[in-house]
């Protein structure tokens, strides 16, 4: 199957987002974001194909964070910052959900930023 998955480095528009609905999850858009480069790898299947994808493109896994969009909820409910790869105790992480508030200010900023959400 095709993994779909793109960096984004410039907004994309809410249609541009839908796009990857469907490959392969009709309701949401899994992503990965590099807080310290700014960047979101958007689609997939698994958080750690896209993970892997910003790692070979210079990002460094303490600053790779994982969640799903789904594009279809109101604002609340849009952003989940759940996945395997947050799964942390090194950087005082020890669940599936980003635990620091903090952090997931600085990813919703960063989605915000390049997203029309």
């Amino acid at each position: 199957m095709e993994q779909n998955i793109q960096i984004i480095k410039e907004k994309i528009s809410n249609k541009e987002l839908k796009s990857f609905l469907g490959k392969p999850f009709d309701d949401m858009v899994k992503f990965v974001v590099d807080i310290e480069k700014k960047i979101v790898a958007l689609g997939g299947e698994l958080h750690v194909d896209a993970e892997q994808i910003l790692l070979e493109s210079g990002s460094k896994q303490q600053n790779l964070w994982g969640g799903n969009i789904y594009p279809d909820q109101n604002n609340k409910t849009q952003l989940e910052y759940e996945s395997l790869i947050n799964i942390r105790p090194s950087q005082n992480n020890r669940s599936m959900e980003i635990q620091d508030e903090e952090l997931k200010n600085q990813i919703k900023n960063i989605i915000e930023k390049l997203i029309e959400v």
